[in-house]
């Protein structure tokens, strides 16, 4: 071969690694960049970057077997970055690919955001744990419980044994419910529409026409609590909830693209939105699926999930918690509020297996704290996490959680509506970052 041959040959093999590494680094990115975060190598804090691999892996598989549009990840150890990156596609028709600034619908991810706007209330000697809910909310002084149907379908109702309290109402206990299952008292919030009211103010006075499903902290069912503590924060503060979120939270921890609606400027960096079909396949989800199309400030602002936001706007959130109320010298929370917020606060005749919601069951080890689930006992409930995990999910597949006692933050963001899958992809990422800690002690 002459030399110009020789030449023209390696051009080609060189450029045709240049284009096998860009595709193959469209599929997944890493960016260990995360705006007011330091960055270190995964074996400066314990980690192995070789056995981190499997969480990448993990991740790419979904994407690879069309399970998932796109992700991306966050994974923190002692407030550095340890692991970033971006997987496949923003959006599958146009082909755009996943980006660090993409927005999320974070779905109930905004529970905990709702718990901390209470907890700066609480804070200010605003409200306590034991205060019964009426003593907000007056039109509650008469929420009866139901108690079965007599022999002609008709409602069976009783006076509650105590008046529900602000802790049963923060750790789903109070007997409250959504309108997403099949019990009685369910079909009356479907019926009166109660998550579609005009305002929060019609939401709660739809709520006190309906009775509790349980005696107050007898039963544990996932609710519209969050939503009634979203009306809690507007009368205690005197400001709407995206006001009081935007002034005492956003903006201190530098959350620039966290609200309940997106901005025509922003619009292009809002996630499309999937869910499985028949066929087990993504389809679109339709505009405007619950609770809102993101377009403009909601008139019924969402405490248990309206927001919206960046992986990098929801890990500055949770890196503060992990900080214990702090981030970057700012103080959102006093260390002690964050632990009563992050504790868990069911009895233990709550805690048998009959409650829960999907995977996340309250269980030996496993209980709910203020907005979010504690993992209190990790042996117990059959865990690798430290003592006192807290985290939880979103509609869409979102999930965060800290690790206090490993000092982990990790944030993953997707956009699948509501998949068999969602649960079970948290819980095996668990897997996979915890047998990377090959060195805790660092």
């Amino acid at each position: 071969m002459k030399m110009g041959q020789r030449m023209r040959f390696l051009a080609i093999v060189i450029m045709s690694f240049v284009i096998t590494a860009a595709l193959s680094g469209a599929a997944q990115t890493a960016d260990h960049h995360v705006s007011g975060a330091s960055t270190v190598k995964p074996e400066a804090v314990g980690f192995s970057s070789e056995r981190l691999e499997r969480l990448h892996a993990l991740i790419q598989g979904e994407v690879d077997q069309k399970q998932l549009a796109g992700a991306i990840t966050i994974l923190a150890r002692h407030g550095k970055i340890v692991d970033s990156r971006t997987y496949g596609q923003r959006d599958l028709a146009s082909n755009t690919p996943m980006t660090k600034d993409v927005i999320f619908r974070d779905y109930s991810m905004t529970k905990p955001v709702t718990g901390v706007a209470m907890m700066i209330l609480y804070e200010e000697g605003k409200w306590l744990p034991t205060d019964p809910i009426s003593k907000y909310i007056p039109e509650f002084a008469h929420l009866k419980v139901f108690n079965g149907v007599d022999k002609y379908g008709k409602m069976i109702l009783v006076d509650p044994d105590h008046a529900p309290t602000m802790r049963e109402l923060m750790s789903h206990s109070a007997g409250f419910s959504y309108d997403a299952g099949h019990t009685v008292v369910e079909a009356m919030y479907k019926d009166q529409k109660v998550m579609q009211s005009a305002n929060l103010q019609e939401m709660i006075n739809k709520l006190a026409t309906i009775p509790l499903n349980y005696q107050p902290g007898k039963g544990w069912m996932y609710s519209a609590s969050m939503d009634i503590e979203g009306y809690i924060v507007e009368k205690l503060s005197g400001q709407t909830l995206p006001d009081f979120m935007r002034d005492h939270i956003f903006v201190p921890l530098r959350m620039k693209d966290a609200g309940f609606f997106v901005p025509q400027e922003k619009r292009a960096r809002f996630a499309t939105n999937y869910h499985d079909d028949a066929q087990d396949q993504l389809v679109v989800t339709a505009a405007g699926s619950p609770p809102t199309d993101y377009t403009t400030q909601p008139t019924m602002p969402s405490g248990g999930g309206g927001l919206v936001s960046t992986a990098e706007d929801y890990y500055r959130f949770a890196q503060m918690l992990a900080n214990g109320g702090e981030l970057d010298g700012v103080r959102i929370l006093a260390p002690s509020t964050v632990k009563l917020m992050t504790s868990n606060h069911l009895p233990a005749n709550l805690l048998t297996g009959e409650f829960g919601i999907g995977q996340h069951i309250m269980r030996p080890g496993f209980g709910y704290g203020f907005n979010c689930a504690v993992i209190f006992d990790p042996p117990e409930a059959n865990l690798p996490d430290g003592k006192g995990t807290f985290f939880w999910d979103g509609a869409a597949g979102t999930w965060f959680w800290v690790d206090p006692t490993n000092d982990i933050v990790f944030v993953g963001m997707i956009q699948r509506m509501t998949s068999h899958d969602n649960h079970n992809l948290l819980y095996r990422s668990h897997a996979t970052v915890y047998q990377a800690l090959v060195d805790p002690s660092k």
